[in-house]
């Protein structure tokens, strides 16, 4: 757990950083403030239902190898749940039917073999010859094909009439090297409206956008719903822009411009390519992070009762009435909540508790909520914000609005830190940043935490947060 965040300044004071004007391509330290389309719904993504039904057919003509038609039925209901059980993943967004051809046929030879095998342990008298399975994988196997060479046809037909627009960022040469690429191969489904340099390098080609006005207005008019970073800079030095505009409804992607030196099947106009994901929209195991925070902070909240009364009443006594202080911070999405703490200190006004820095080392502070403070004690309340659903037990630590457009404005990234709810504790407070610490090395563990984010990280990091309330070292 950890205490209010804070930022290294001379004399322990903020800067008055200001805000500036949009920028593209910010030089490190400088403004990267991205006033982009709010969120639009992401391209809806092809439809399984046709290959599906390609399968089915298939499934259903294989059932004609069958010599008796009483044991269709039966074999038929079998053979269908096999093949429908065996459907593979899906490697690419239209793959061409030859490609799929030794995973489709390899798993209706394994879905032919399972039903064999289940019709001679529970009906021996009826179990398929060689002959049978052999006719039922020929016929299911073309039947299969055939269907899904069809649906593949229409998408890829749809995708020429309709391409995907796209803007290309990296450097202006090679940019446009990759996008008269995919110019000159529309079967690739992706129609490039834009370069996104820092500099305009005066070759010729579409149109080099340099300021964020010109992103905005491109997004806008030409729809764009695919972006292509094409160096491999792109992906750590504009890491704000790429998050913007995923945030916009963007798919992001990462095209090897030079070698193809990515282990992917995914291509476009023949350079290798792979899809990144930013960190927006909802994640498998969202739901499991949840009920993890439902489970932990109900338990918690039942064990540590007494140790909240107790903590109520000495504060009470001590520093008089307001034990509980309630302060607006800004969650998941941008959204204010109301964060519950113990009152450790008491602000001259409103504008001093949404302005001030954390006061965790001024000598006016009695004992009591200075040993609530070295123990993380204060920060128990939170424990209801985690049960309500304003925060989570792991997340970036959340902030007031007066620092989060400060830090916006001024820290590439750390915008895009409310891409998941705010937490009690993170990666980066087990990391040892935690009090008067870099606000940029925050972002930056904040952001690989969220782009990395699995439930067991989640838990060895309440199990280290654990491990570090043994031994405070205060906040």
């Amino acid at each position: 757990m950890t205490a209010e965040s804070t930022v290294p300044s001379p004399g322990g004071q903020p800067r008055d950083l200001g805000f500036s004007p949009v920028s593209v391509m910010p030089a490190r330290g400088t403004a990267a403030g991205f006033r982009f389309p709010a969120r639009r719904p992401p391209a809806r993504p092809a439809s399984p239902v046709p290959l599906l039904g390609a399968d089915l057919v298939g499934a259903l003509l294989g059932a004609l190898a069958f010599a008796e038609a009483e044991r269709r039925p039966l074999f038929l209901g079998l053979l269908v749940a096999v093949s429908m059980l065996l459907r593979p993943h899906r490697l690419r967004p239209v793959p061409g039917v030859l490609d799929e051809l030794p995973a489709v046929c390899g798993r209706i030879a394994v879905g032919w073999l399972a039903l064999a095998a289940l019709v001679a342990a529970y009906a021996p008298v009826h179990a398929l010859s060689a002959r049978t399975l052999l006719l039922g994988f020929v016929l299911q196997s073309a039947a299969s094909c055939a269907g899904r060479g069809i649906v593949h046809f229409n998408r890829r037909t749809a995708l020429l009439n309709r391409p995907r627009t796209a803007l290309v960022i990296g450097p202006a040469a090679t940019a446009q090297r990759v996008a008269a690429a995919l110019l000159r191969h529309p079967r690739s489904g992706v129609l490039p409206v834009g370069i996104v340099a820092e500099h305009h390098d005066g070759t010729d080609g579409l149109p080099v956008l340099t300021t964020g006005q010109d992103v905005q207005r491109a997004l806008i008019q030409n729809g764009v719903r695919e972006v292509l970073a094409v160096h491999p800079s792109v992906r750590t030095q504009q890491g704000p822009l790429l998050r913007a505009l995923a945030a916009s409804g963007c798919a992001v992607w990462e095209v090897d411009a030079d070698s193809p030196s990515y282990a992917t099947r995914d291509q476009l106009a023949g350079f290798s390519c792979r899809r990144l994901d930013m960190g927006y929209g909802r994640r498998h195991g969202s739901a499991g992070k949840r009920l993890l925070d439902v489970l932990v902070s109900g338990t918690l909240l039942l064990l540590v009762s007494p140790v909240l009364l107790v903590c109520a009443v000495a504060l009470r006594l001590s520093d008089g009435p307001g034990v509980v202080f309630r302060q607006e911070r800004i969650g998941m999405g941008g959204r204010p909540f109301t964060l519950l703490k113990f009152r450790t200190h008491r602000p001259v006004d409103e504008h001093e508790a949404a302005t001030r820095w954390s006061v965790a080392n001024e000598h006016h502070m009695s004992w009591f909520c200075r040993f609530l403070r070295r123990t993380s004690l204060d920060e128990l309340l939170q424990l209801w914000n985690v049960l309500w659903g304003d925060m989570s037990l792991v997340g970036p630590r959340p902030e007031r609005p007066y620092f989060v457009g400060k830090f916006s404005q001024t820290y590439p990234g750390y915008a895009a830190r409310h891409r998941m709810r705010t937490g009690i504790t993170g990666l980066a407070q087990i990391n040892g940043l935690r009090g008067d610490t870099s606000i940029e090395d925050r972002a930056r563990f904040d952001n690989a935490y969220i782009d990395n984010w699995s439930l067991w990280q989640d838990i060895c990091i309440l199990a280290r947060t654990a491990a570090a309330l043994v031994r405070p070292t205060g906040s």
